[in-house]
């Protein structure tokens, strides 16, 4: 039994494939290719243990396609050439049926990797499937991902975590035979972080020398070891430790901030991985409380993709006590979480006609842009008029914090929009 509990079941068809129903249920947009005999290129995008994987194997069996794969974290450019090769020859030049090629972490393929698979994919010699933890907006290069379709892969939830430890119970044939009750589940699905090959693997550790078990979060807790130091950029620890990372620098600690930073720099993390997430907090969790907050975290991203280590270690640190130490606000993250849900109720409402173009007589007959007040025409480039849609007139959607600059933008909001949107 050397083969993993995760490799024994993983799923071999889209019946048995868990969660991802916008991707594999039955008007799933990947069922429907699957059905329909077209396979494009495509990037799965999503957290670690979710399947990228198992999907594209299912994907390559059930298509009915030669299945080549590799991994970017082994492989260099004469690797890619070598398969690419092969899977002309396997049909992709003679039959309808390009052989698929599966890139496990595409994101760290260079741009000279990723630039090999290129003609490729372009003249139909292969179907390429790459995963990636990573947002590949970042990670792959523009022409590569302009030829890909890319689907994001959701988190499992709870009930589809409990229901992948039943099905080892019920169809493992070592478990199987076991007497095993999961009266518990709370810290085997802490432990694994969502993870489900982690999950799996701690279950398999838990019940492998016992005939007769029942799982508790005490008896969990007890026998599986953390190794809290180790520090995975390939596993959870990778984000549990960004997390913590993030959340000390939103709460002011620079203490915290770079000691979790130094963390991640031992551990040998992507620079521009830290980078990134500086660049997204100085907008989300700072934004116009202190808007250089995010001048400074562009320059620390375009620095360090020039520096690298070690001498960038010395930027993040600053730019990280810089933000720590920035006074915070999430408005404008709330404000585009209010609007969008706002959109999603009331649909596409139509634009008020003195808010649209007229590039034509036509529309100009018809009142397009008629009475629109040009701002800078009037006292201090102000004059008040309706930008909303009638059916949201007066929606408020963007509440400013309470921070030396954003109480400034309240006093002119009040003093320009009187009652109308009651600040």
């Amino acid at each position: 039994m050397n083969e993993p509990l995760a490799e024994r079941i993983r799923p071999k068809t889209l019946e048995d494939y868990i969660s991802q129903q916008h991707l594999v249920g039955d008007k799933g947009i990947l069922t429907q290719h699957i059905k329909q005999g077209i396979i494009p290129s495509l990037i799965l995008w999503g957290p670690p243990g979710i399947g990228k994987t198992t999907l594209a194997n299912i994907i390559a069996k059930e298509s009915n396609r030669p299945f080549y794969t590799l991994s970017a974290i082994s492989s260099g450019v004469k690797d890619v050439r070598e398969v690419i090769e092969k899977a002309k020859q396997s049909g992709g030049l003679f039959t309808q049926k390009n052989p698929i090629l599966f890139i496990d972490e595409i994101h760290r393929f260079s741009k000279s990797q990723q630039d090999s698979l290129l003609g490729a994919v372009e003249k139909g010699w292969i179907t390429l499937i790459g995963a990636t933890t990573e947002n590949p907006s970042f990670e792959v290069i523009p022409a590569l991902l302009s030829r890909c379709q890319v689907y994001i892969l959701n988190s499992f939830d709870k009930d589809d975590l409990v229901s992948l430890l039943y099905r080892a119970i019920e169809k493992d044939p070592f478990i199987a035979k076991k007497k095993i009750t999961l009266k518990e589940t709370d810290a085997l699905l802490q432990v694994s972080g969502g993870d489900a090959r982690k999950l799996l693997n701690i279950f398999e550790l838990l019940v492998a020398s016992e005939d007769q078990i029942e799982i508790t979060n005490k008896l969990v807790l007890e026998k599986i070891q953390k190794n809290t130091v180790r520090y995975d950029k390939t596993g959870e620890q990778h984000y549990d430790i960004v997390s913590a990372f993030i959340k000390s620098i939103r709460g002011s600690d620079p203490n915290a901030a770079v000691y979790w930073l130094a963390r991640m720099i031992e551990g040998g993390e992507d620079v521009k991985f830290i980078a990134r997430r500086l660049l997204i907090l100085a907008s989300e969790d700072i934004g116009n409380a202190n808007p250089t907050a995010l001048i400074l975290a562009n320059n620390t991203f375009q620095s360090v993709t020039a520096i690298g280590y070690p001498e960038s270690r010395i930027i993040l640190s600053q730019c990280a006590i810089y933000l720590a130490n920035s006074a915070k606000s999430n408005a404008s993250y709330m404000a585009i979480n209010k609007a969008q849900e706002l959109v999603k109720k009331t649909g596409d409402l139509s634009i008020p006609l003195h808010l649209r173009n007229a590039p034509t007589k036509l529309m100009k007959d018809l009142d397009y842009g008629k009475n629109y007040q040009y701002a800078h025409n009037y006292e201090q480039n102000f004059v008040e008029q309706e930008f909303l849609p009638d059916e949201i007139s007066n929606t408020k959607l963007y509440e400013p914090g309470n921070n030396q600059r954003e109480n400034a933008f309240k006093e002119l909001l009040k003093a320009r929009w009187k009652n109308k949107y009651d600040y």
